[in-house]
């Protein structure tokens, strides 16, 4: 008997499956964390609570975000139909998820916001941002020429899910205007 004969004798290769008879499969996901003790045990939980075997942890404890927070990037395998349920419970449980397979942020603007920033509490203002299913804050930079108690502006570059960016700059906007402060917007197609 050949190799081949052997093989087709042997049965198919066997392969786990879900209930609904999906084979699990690859998934990456990027999550930004506080370094503080148990923040990344408290991270995995939810993907081992909701049916997520991982494959591989890069902790990246050296390099910190433009936040100041630990970039992390999870390797784990899952069903299809228990991904979108592993993704809510890290975000419910407070974990900021950057990247979740090909929900990727693919796109990127900047805005300069304009006013009292730090008097209107910058760190609620990037909470909200953060808050805005359609983007995360990647990077910041802060001017204040003359100390907390005058204008200052800051530029913010965001990451967009692709086709998302004017509900990300509609969030900007509308927090700004709650807190009096001006948004100097990127061009985008149409705007003219």
């Amino acid at each position: 008997m050949s190799d081949e004969e052997s093989a087709a004798a042997a049965g198919p290769e066997e392969v786990t499956e879900t209930d609904g008879g999906e084979r699990p499969q690859p998934h990456t996901i990027r999550l930004e964390l506080v370094d503080e003790p148990g923040e990344l045990l408290a991270a995995l939980r939810p993907i081992s609570d909701n049916g997520g075997n991982l494959l591989s942890i890069f902790h990246e404890r050296g390099n910190l975000t433009p936040r100041g927070r630990i970039p992390v990037e999870v390797d784990l395998e899952c069903p299809p139909d228990r991904f979108d349920t592993i993704v809510d419970a890290l975000r419910s449980e407070g974990v900021n998820v950057i990247q979740a397979g090909a929900e990727r942020y693919g796109e990127e603007l900047s805005v300069v916001l304009i006013g009292h920033l730090v008097d209107t509490d910058l760190s609620d203002t990037l909470r909200r941002i953060e808050e805005c299913s359609s983007a995360s804050v990647s990077d910041i930079s802060l001017n204040a020429p003359e100390g907390r108690e005058d204008v200052s502006s800051a530029r913010l570059r965001l990451a967009t899910r692709a086709g998302e960016t004017q509900a990300a700059i509609d969030a900007v906007r509308t927090i700004a205007d709650e807190k009096d402060l001006h948004v100097v917007e990127p061009l985008t197609e149409g705007s003219a």
